[in-house]
């Protein structure tokens, strides 16, 4: 019996620990960041394979990088692209794809560190320095004084006149 109350008191701890925290605001922070990023990474994709790959494949004079592959499967003629390798059902390793998946991960880094960068820059020019006041120092021991002290608490020298 003791046995059961001690792991219904464990469950419901477990439990609560873990309703307190996915009810934290960093949890919802951090599904929207995941959304977002989801959202964004079709975007990039779209980029690399829509914008990017062609130009790379025109300066490469037509080479198309998903039909970089390498047949695996033995004793058959290697098909002309990649989309045909797999109709036929053929084992390939795509190193193609890894490529372009490569590009776009670079890509979405270089974005990525662009708009940091513009936040950061933004953030800088909107937020105001907080100048800091330099202390007054006694001009013979160099201790710090206040603003409207006419002595220095630490030598008793005369500050008054300066």
């Amino acid at each position: 019996m003791a046995d059961a109350k001690q792991a219904g008191k464990k469950a419901k701890g477990f439990i609560g620990e873990f309703r307190e925290f996915i009810s934290r605001g960093n949890v919802m922070d951090l599904a929207v960041g995941v959304i977002i990023g989801a959202a964004f990474q079709a975007i990039v994709k779209s980029l690399v394979d829509d914008i990017i790959m062609p130009l790379i494949s025109l300066l490469t004079k037509g080479i198309n990088f998903a039909d970089w592959f390498i047949l695996l499967t033995p004793g058959v003629e290697k098909p002309a692209t990649l989309a045909a390798a797999q109709e036929l059902g053929y084992s390939v390793l795509s190193y193609g794809n890894f490529i372009a998946a490569i590009i776009n991960f670079l890509i979405m880094a270089i974005v990525i560190f662009c708009i940091v960068k513009a936040i950061n820059t933004l953030n800088a020019k909107i937020s105001k320095p907080v100048e800091e006041k330099k202390p007054r120092l006694c001009p013979y021991c160099k201790g710090e004084v206040d603003e409207k002290a006419t002595r220095c608490p630490h030598c008793t020298s005369d500050i008054e006149g300066r």
